[in-house]
């Protein structure tokens, strides 16, 4: 069985994470641009951040037999410096435009302040004047009510639902966007978001329909395997293989298809590894012999 994890921060994570990833059958990886723990203070952090997005990690990932995706935004947390955040906004169209970058995101609600709102609703302009994606952040605390303000914001804006992924979603969140256009992301995560055996409740309650399973794994106590880990107990809850390949593999990349940087068959192809390579004259070796053609 083959993998994507469309929601994971892989400059977060270790080499020893990606040869466990790839020998789990994760073929493929989009990385959300997101707070890094320590808040940015000057533009040039973002630049050198979204920089590292789309070139060392989408490099790193390939000498592992991995694809890299990435999405570009401004996380809630940092939308409250109101000052830097109007800074990164006038850079987002040149990093949007870049190969690899498949959406807007990852965008949404904190603390659901004004400023949040504010560059929320900007991004989700952006992602609907330039047809891409939106990548959806609910917020950890009053979900309830920072996703039902989530869905109506998508409505004052316009833009087209089918483009919109609403994410963490859980047994509380879900109901609410059933009845949108929205795709459905879920969060396998230990000890809070979702557990594997919550997340198959909710498949077999709900179906299989546009839902996106993910481990958004990330400098936290989090795990990077969460995606097959799900595969395993959708397989030994009854799920069909095809059952499983929709849910943890077309889904998420049809729905990023829709950038038209993305596609099935390109995430299927192989990727030539060849460790002897170098980024910007780094390699991703420390002693150990090279992986060769």
């Amino acid at each position: 069985m083959q993998y994507i994890d469309p929601h994971i921060h892989m400059l977060s994570r270790t080499t020893d994470d990606y040869e466990n990833m790839s020998a789990a059958g994760i073929i493929s990886v989009v990385e959300p641009a997101f707070w890094q723990g320590q808040p940015r203070t000057q533009v040039g952090s973002f630049i050198d951040y979204y920089d590292s997005l789309v070139g060392w990690e989408r490099f790193r990932a390939g000498q592992f037999g991995i694809r890299h995706y990435c999405t570009i935004g401004i996380n809630p947390k940092e939308a409250n410096n109101v000052a830097l955040a109007e800074e990164v906004m006038k850079m987002l169209p040149r990093y949007l435009a870049k190969d690899g970058v498949v959406a807007v995101g990852e965008i949404g609600y904190d603390d659901v302040t004004d400023a949040e709102e504010r560059f929320f609703a900007e991004q989700l302009e952006l992602a609907r004047d330039l047809k891409m994606p939106a990548l959806i952040h609910t917020p950890h605390r009053d979900k309830v009510r920072g996703t039902e303000r989530t869905l109506a914001l998508v409505r004052e804006v316009g833009i087209d639902e089918s483009l919109v992924v609403v994410d963490h979603l859980n047994e509380m969140t879900l109901p609410l966007v059933l009845d949108s256009g929205c795709w459905r992301g879920h969060s396998v995560y230990p000890s809070t978001k979702m557990s594997e055996t919550r997340m198959v409740a909710l498949l077999q309650k709900y179906g299989t329909e546009r839902m996106i399973v993910n481990s958004a794994a990330d400098w936290g106590r989090s795990d990077p395997l969460k995606v097959p880990k799900t595969g395993q107990a959708m397989r030994e809850a009854g799920f069909s293989d095809n059952d499983i390949e929709l849910v943890l593999f077309i889904n998420p990349i049809t729905y990023y298809a829709q950038s038209g940087r993305i596609s099935i068959d390109e995430v299927r192809t192989p990727v030539d590894v060849d460790q002897r390579k170098t980024w910007e004259e780094n390699s991703v070796l420390r002693g150990q012999n090279p992986i060769v053609p």
